[in-house]
């Protein structure tokens, strides 16, 4: 890791425990009688950055994808591969923590008729099609172009995900941050620094992942030029 990247580190690190400390405890609770949604109120600053690192990795994806069968510059295919698995991890926050929030606020776990939920699991389990699919070719050109056309395809269900709530009638939230009062200024400081936080940490997380990556494939040539 560079010394600009160190110093990254710790300055997230520190916006990090401040965005916890406003999440949790400096943001007001919503105006809810009983005790558990106001609690489970307080997931929003977690889930709503954690899907939007995880449209982040998706778009990067996508763009390298592309890139790749421009170019069948090898680097875009690993820099995809790297940011898939990123966006996995913070879709799991999202999928893990939205159950919660919705089981204190709705009184239920899962609603297989709420389109939000149904496609982001669809987004979901398309990304993990996605890597299955990079383990499973052996040929490995050929494996990173099946890999790219496939991330484009399954991007597709991005926009599809975020525009749920405004084409079907559903339970799910819209996007209150973008409407007048949708939230207190505690609330949009709490909530815009968490994204700023997990924007950062996708940044450095994919830099280190990626430094990893490359480590791999070359201890795989080497292994392989020594078998020959």
């Amino acid at each position: 890791m560079s010394k600009r990247d160190e110093v990254i580190s710790w300055i997230t690190l520190g916006l990090a425990l401040l965005a916890v400390y406003l999440s949790l405890i400096y943001t007001p609770f919503i105006n809810e009688p009983k005790l558990i949604p106001r609690v489970a109120q307080k997931i929003f600053y977690f889930h709503v950055p954690g899907a939007w690192v995880g449209f982040l990795a998706f778009f990067v994806v996508f763009v390298c994808s592309i890139a790749f069968l421009k170019t069948s510059d090898r680097r875009y295919d690993s820099i995809a591969q790297v940011s898939a698995e990123i966006g996995i991890i913070f879709s799991t926050i999202t999928l893990v923590t939205g159950p919660i929030w919705g089981k204190a606020a709705w009184g239920a776990w899962w609603d297989w008729g709420e389109p939000r939920l149904v496609t982001f699991l669809v987004l979901w389990l398309l990304y993990i099609g996605y890597l299955i699919l990079n383990r499973s070719v052996a040929e490995d050109f050929r494996r990173a172009r099946y890999a790219a056309v496939f991330g484009i395809v399954a991007f597709v269900d991005v926009p599809i995900v975020f525009l749920s709530v405004r084409w079907y009638r559903t339970v799910h939230p819209s996007q209150p941050i973008l409407e007048r009062g949708g939230l207190s200024p505690e609330m949009k400081l709490a909530f815009f620094l968490s994204l700023f936080v997990f924007t950062v940490l996708f940044y450095l997380i994919l830099k280190t992942r990626l430094s990893l990556f490359n480590m791999e494939d070359e201890v795989k040539e080497i292994k392989e030029k020594m078998e020959e």
